[in-house]
């Protein structure tokens, strides 16, 4: 059976239960005696072990096989949950996500887990791996009499009136409905082969089977404990479907470790319902019954429940077969919808343009319609692209803990806010600038734990990682309450480097100053080690960000501790600027750079050291001229004697700037468009727009022209 149409599930899957692993063992490195989590890293284990033998990842199968029997013994008390078997266990998972990244790349696993599985043996008290088959399968000794038991069941079985089922009252409501829809229920029953070592995989791989065809009533033994192995080499299944039965037993026979199938149909009177054995049955109606189209695992086949007579029966049988109401959706999916919406919010503006150039007056309740569809649907693939942190989050605290025991630091790693949603594009760009603050304040912040006890301060750091929402931001800080930047040696090291002179440095702000460590190559380490030290963590967060449309902020208290704070955009892909005009071009200012627009007289400029500025409500704010900046002609209409002067007061962080216009257009929504490489890289550019009427203006972006 070819399973490639499932690796992508199967990594999906995958990813999630390790991640859900990774934070399981730091939970269990805290609380060694925890038998819960025991428990559930044992079920995700063998989850793993089914799941990579269906799909023939052997060696992914073995580990985890060997990782169930360690678990086991933890369970069970056999073993003492020390630090060296957590260590063993964190090691097994980053092997396992090796292999899992492999799969995804190459669609194979070749990852060497020998070393590993011999480490897990020994702890299991098992030693060298043997030729026979895992724990799991029969004992040599009785096969014989195993092999007779197991064939006894087939060849009782072989008639096919012979599989007794019993049904009970909920059963029964159920068959009785799916008969008056046109359907036909079965008797399944599935043999495998007695050496198969992994039932519960075969289990699945039938169940998915059946689930292309119809719908499970109901198993026995019950799906939770084919789930969990606990049933002997068959197993029977009660299966409502409209195929024939020759097709249902051979699409269960091509499986693998399959030895015997037996199909048989239920009958009107084993439900006591001899009535409907002369009834016809009724034509179905297309909406009646929804036959599922995805993959239905052991567990999420019904068991038997209670008789609920009183239900509506219609709603019962359609609340039976329900399919799942979620699906997974590949981003470049979401990405190309965006896409699309983009181009329908351009068009929309176009013909809004072309309704009031051309007076159609009887356009205008239709538009006002499909400016509110648009906006509404804009609205929905917003949500669709809008992921929580916790995706990022997740990977830190492993790291954490690694660094901290390679420093030889005791770190309290707390995480708030990981419900926080941002966009996808953001979340994607967002984990490297996160990883550089979290090694710099491991690294720098927080000191060993004799050097806090002498402060007075506990031996345990506290290093923190929270997100919020604040307005059309998402702010994200970092912060430790270790030694803090000294702000005399990072004036110190920018004066030795060149970087600013002595005299600069005494007109600094303390935010100027901090900033200085986001410049490339500055550090104010004075040794390099594999953590930090090398000057460039600071300054790619402060790209990073900047490139994202966002604002860098540091808070410091020498002793006390530092705070990074990182606010990003909800989104990069359609957002609301202020379209304004330079010479004969248009440029879009994005809204969140914006605190306000004013007029100003040539009267009000002054001049203070070459700059341009104005005195705006008691503080100096600097003037850009964007004709000089863009090096854009002015328009032939414009006198250079003009009265008065359009500025838009643009922020980045702490610093503002007044940018210089020739002309206030108005507020639009714009979708963002990329330059593409060859243009990539353009001062005070980070893209462009197609406005209504076709043309293109170029967004600015104010970082550079405002720092």
């Amino acid at each position: 059976m070819g399973m490639s149409q499932y690796l992508q599930v199967f990594l999906d899957e995958s990813g999630e239960h390790l991640q859900r692993l990774n934070e399981l063992l730091l939970e269990l490195e805290k609380e060694p005696g925890n038998k819960d989590l025991l428990n559930e890293i044992f079920r995700i284990a063998h989850t793993l072990k089914g799941m990579s033998a269906t799909m023939g990842f052997d060696s992914m199968a073995e580990l985890t096989h060997q990782m169930e029997d360690v678990l086991d013994k933890l369970r069970n008390d056999e073993l003492e949950p020390s630090p060296d078997i957590v260590d063993i266990l964190f090691e097994c998972l980053d092997t396992l996500e090796a292999m899992v990244d492999e799969i995804g790349d190459t669609g194979k696993c070749s990852v060497d887990a020998s070393s590993i599985i011999a480490k897990l043996r020994r702890f299991a008290g098992i030693g060298e791996p043997a030729q026979a088959a895992p724990s799991s399968a029969p004992p040599s000794e009785a096969p014989s009499e195993a092999k007779r038991e197991e064939e006894k069941p087939a060849e009782a079985a072989a008639p096919s009136e012979e599989i007794s089922v019993s049904f009970n009252e909920y059963d029964k409501e159920v068959l009785k409905e799916a008969y008056h829809k046109g359907f036909k229920a079965y008797k399944i029953k599935v043999v495998l082969d007695e050496g198969c070592l992994l039932k519960a995989a075969r289990a699945y791989i039938v169940f998915h089977e059946l689930g292309e065809m119809g719908e499970i009533i109901k198993s026995i033994p019950p799906s939770e404990d084919i789930e969990e192995e606990k049933f002997e080499n068959d197993f029977l299944v009660v299966f409502i479907s409209k195929e024939a039965p020759e097709k249902i037993k051979s699409s269960i026979e091509k499986i693998s470790e399959i030895r015997d199938v037996i199909v048989s149909p239920v009958e009107p009177e084993e439900l006591g319902l001899e009535e409907l054995k002369e009834a016809p049955p009724q034509e179905p109606k297309k909406e009646a019954v929804a036959v599922p189209s995805k993959p239905v695992s052991p567990a999420a086949a019904p068991a038997a429940a209670a008789a609920t007579p009183a239900i509506d029966k219609e709603k019962l049988l359609k609340h039976r077969i329900k399919g799942m109401r979620t699906i997974r959706v590949d981003i470049d999916r979401l990405d190309d919808l965006m896409n699309l919406v983009g181009e329908l919010v351009i068009n929309k503006t176009r013909l809004v343009q072309i309704g009031s150039v051309y007076k159609l007056t009887e356009l205008d309740e239709t538009l006002a319609q499909i400016g509110r569809i648009t906006t509404e649907l804009q609205a929905v693939v917003m949500k669709l692209r809008m992921v929580p942190v916790e995706h990022v989050f997740n990977r830190f605290p492993r790291m954490v803990r690694d660094l901290a025991r390679e420093e030889g630091k005791e770190i309290e790693f707390i995480i708030e806010g990981k419900e926080t949603e941002l966009d996808r594009t953001v979340i994607d760009e967002i984990g490297d600038p996160l990883v550089h603050l979290l090694r710099n304040a491991i690294d720098h912040g927080i000191e060993p734990p004799d050097e806090r006890e002498k402060l007075g301060k506990p031996r345990k750091g506290l290093l923190k990682l929270s997100a919020h929402h604040e307005g059309n931001y998402v702010v994200i800080e970092v912060q430790d309450d270790g030694k803090g930047i000294d702000l005399e040696k990072v004036k110190k090291k920018a004066i030795e480097r060149g970087i600013v002179t002595p005299e600069e440095v005494e007109r600094m702000t303390e935010n100027e100053i901090l900033m200085l460590i986001t410049l490339p190559g500055f550090s104010t380490s004075d040794k390099v080690t594999e953590v930090s030290g090398r000057g460039v963590g600071m300054d790619v967060v402060k790209s990073k960000v900047e490139a994202l449309n966002g604002i860098l902020e540091i808070e410091t208290e020498k002793g006390k501790g530092t705070k990074v704070i990182i606010k990003l955009p909800l989104t990069l892909a359609i957002i609301q600027a202020l379209l304004t005009k330079v010479g004969e071009e248009i440029y879009a200012i994005p809204l969140a750079n914006i605190d306000e627009t004013l007029s100003i007289t040539p009267q009000d400029v002054k001049l203070v050291r070459n700059q341009e500025v104005i005195l705006l409500r008691g503080s100096v704010l600097p003037l850009v001229r964007l004709h000089d900046v863009l090096d854009v002609p002015p328009a032939p209409s414009r006198d250079g004697d003009e009265e008065e002067y359009a500025v838009v007061v643009a922020r980045v962080g702490e610093k503002r700037a007044g940018l210089v216009v020739d002309t206030l257009i108005g507020q639009q929504e714009i979708v963002i468009k990329s330059l593409g490489k060859l243009l990539r890289g353009i001062k005070g550019i980070s893209g462009a727009t197609i406005l209504g009427d076709g043309k293109v203006a170029l967004i600015l972006d104010v970082v550079p022209l405002v720092s």
